[in-house]
């Protein structure tokens, strides 16, 4: 062979090997990120609305911010999308040992920081109380009593934030959304701990209800992916970056009655 053949042949079996090794590490990525074919994201049905919860409609379909993040990274993956639904988000962190689910979009917390990692905050709200019609509670002072019966989602960042700060109210979780609704509308609990834009909308729903003014805690929503999952990782981290960048996150809230939320500065 002549020497002026040996870096054409060089080339050739550099080229080779850089071919061979795109689709092994795209193949990689999808075993890592959809292991079955089909980009499974776990999201948690309510009306309550916002950055984390889903609706489902009539027609069987889903609807949300989550929802819309979830389609848009599927088809970045060139995979089918396919909800995986759950009634709140403690449910969503507890299932991730079991393989059910393979991207999230939830409230972040250190406890859960250690069972999931996370990329980038899409969200910051703020987290508050809606009092009970007739209720004379007027501030947290006044809230925090004996006696004065608070409801929080079970097993989620709010609910534990309520408890580290409340010291003489009774917290209690419930599983849905719609239960503490029904509750709060009856009578029933004394107060209800949420994000205050989805408690502004429970209040024009059930008149008489007031959401106080001050805030005991901010809620982070970020992406989320089992542990040791390290492409995932690096993937959603790289499309949620983008996705804030170039407007996908704001049509996302804009489609879902989001439209004043502002995106949190990176």
């Amino acid at each position: 062979m002549s020497n002026r053949a040996l870096p054409r042949l060089a080339g050739l079996i550099l080229g080779a090997s850089v071919m061979m090794a795109v689709p092994a590490g795209a193949d990689a990525l999808k075993d890592e990120i959809a292991p079955t074919g089909k980009l499974r994201v776990a999201i948690a049905i309510s009306p309550a609305g916002g950055a984390f919860w889903s609706t489902k409609n009539e027609a069987g379909g889903y609807a949300g911010v989550p929802v819309d993040l979830g389609k848009e990274m599927a088809g970045e993956l060139g995979v089918p999308v396919e909800y995986v639904a759950y009634q709140n988000s403690g449910q969503i962190v507890d299932a991730v040992s079991t393989g059910a689910w393979d991207v999230s979009f939830l409230p972040k917390d250190p406890e859960r920081e250690a069972r999931m990692s996370f990329g980038p905050v899409y969200e910051v709200a703020d987290a508050t109380y809606i009092v009970r019609a007739g209720s004379l509670a007027t501030n947290f002072a006044t809230l925090d009593q004996p006696g004065i019966k608070v409801a929080a989602v079970n097993n989620t960042t709010t609910m534990r934030g309520a408890i580290a700060h409340l010291k003489n109210a009774k917290v209690t979780g419930y599983q849905t959304y719609d239960q503490i609704f029904a509750l709060l509308k009856n009578g029933e609990i004394d107060a209800f701990a949420l994000s205050r834009d989805q408690l502004n909308a429970m209040a024009r729903k059930i008149p008489g209800t007031r959401v106080l003014d001050e805030t005991f805690k901010q809620t982070v929503t970020a992406v989320a992916v089992p542990l040791n999952h390290p492409l995932a990782l690096a993937l959603v981290t790289k499309f949620m970056t983008e996705a804030t960048a170039n407007g996908t996150l704001r049509k996302a809230y804009d489609d879902n009655g989001m439209k004043d939320t502002p995106i949190p500065a990176k």
